[in-house]
């Protein structure tokens, strides 16, 4: 499995606040001091907000927990008759409460992200219950899973990343017609011509090499929930340090590069979330890259640079 570097927010605030004696606020603007132009207007960073921040202490210990997911369905490098593809995982580790499970009044609660191949994740509540991908194209695909909160942060402990790559043979997918969950969300949408042979959108991914997992922002934000938008991200086979390190074919120190709307709003060298501020209302979009120390995409399938498109509802 691969090896990932945990950093928790908790630390690095109280690490670099008291040798430093900055605010979390101005740690989180401090990943954005390598921008080379102006942000878009009134968008900052910030650090986590309050009221993330009293959620978590009303969930007691769970965002302690350290959930560990396996993917039992598709086995790593299988070949699946599609078109229709069932994922499986199994769930232990260290939980402390954690535990997958909508909230039929508010809609949310514990979840695991699930993405194929590069697309927008979705997210899965019962894990009881096989979560089906339907009309998945032939080739080669990759799923990656990791477990999240109610407002969509990772968690980010050894064991809670899992990715699968596997081919699909003979399905037959509706190449009109976009691959959905069982209940009709979209996972990946339909090839660009009704008359267009639908081919895998999956790229080969080494799970030996540095990669780069966009999580959030997604999709339409609305009222409060535009106010502070999240951006957070899986990093795997690396870390962000400022030493950083070099093992084996790892070109790092490495470090994640993102924009707004176009314009490069600096690089993150540390692996915590971050908070964006001050967007007007309108579509935006968000762009993360995986870079080398000379500003280099690392490249890993065409996964370590993704671009996404918001919609923010005021």
């Amino acid at each position: 499995m691969k090896r990932t570097v945990l950093i928790s927010l908790s630390f690095i605030v109280a690490a670099i606040g008291a040798a430093c004696g900055t605010s979390p606020a101005n740690n989180a603007n401090a990943n954005n001091s390598a921008a080379n132009g102006a942000p878009p207007k009134n968008v900052v960073a910030m650090a986590r907000p309050e009221k993330i921040s009293e959620m978590m202490k009303a969930r007691g210990e769970q965002d302690a927990a350290k959930p560990v997911l396996k993917i039992i369905e598709p086995k790593d490098h299988s070949t699946v008759t599609g078109p229709d593809v069932e994922l499986k995982l199994e769930l232990s580790g260290d939980l402390k409460g954690y535990m997958p499970g909508m909230d039929e009044q508010t809609h949310t609660g514990n979840h695991i992200h699930v993405i194929l191949d590069n697309e927008p994740y979705e997210a899965y509540y019962d894990i009881t219950k096989p979560f089906t991908l339907k009309n998945v194209a032939d080739g080669l695909h990759t799923i990656r899973v990791f477990p999240s909160r109610p407002w969509h942060e990772s968690y980010k402990n050894e064991g809670a990343f899992q990715m699968v790559s596997f081919t699909v043979k003979n399905g037959n997918a509706d190449a009109s017609k976009p691959t959905t969950t069982a209940d009709g969300n979209t996972m990946a949408n339909a090839a660009a011509s009704p008359d267009a042979k639908q081919t895998s959108t999956g790229g080969k991914v080494d799970p030996k090499k540095p990669l780069l997992t966009y999580s959030r922002p997604k999709g339409e934000y609305k009222g409060a929930d535009a106010e502070n938008i999240m951006l957070d991200f899986w990093i795997t086979n690396t870390d962000l340090t400022p030493s950083g390190r070099v093992v084996g074919t790892d070109p790092c120190p490495c470090h994640v590069k993102y924009w707004v709307d176009g314009t490069d709003m600096g690089q993150l060298n540390r692996w915590d979330p971050i908070w964006l501020n001050g967007f007007a209302p309108g579509k935006h979009t968000i762009k993360v890259e995986l870079q080398d120390r000379n500003g280099k995409v690392i490249e890993n399938g065409g996964y370590n640079s993704t671009t996404r498109e918001i919609t923010v509802v005021k």
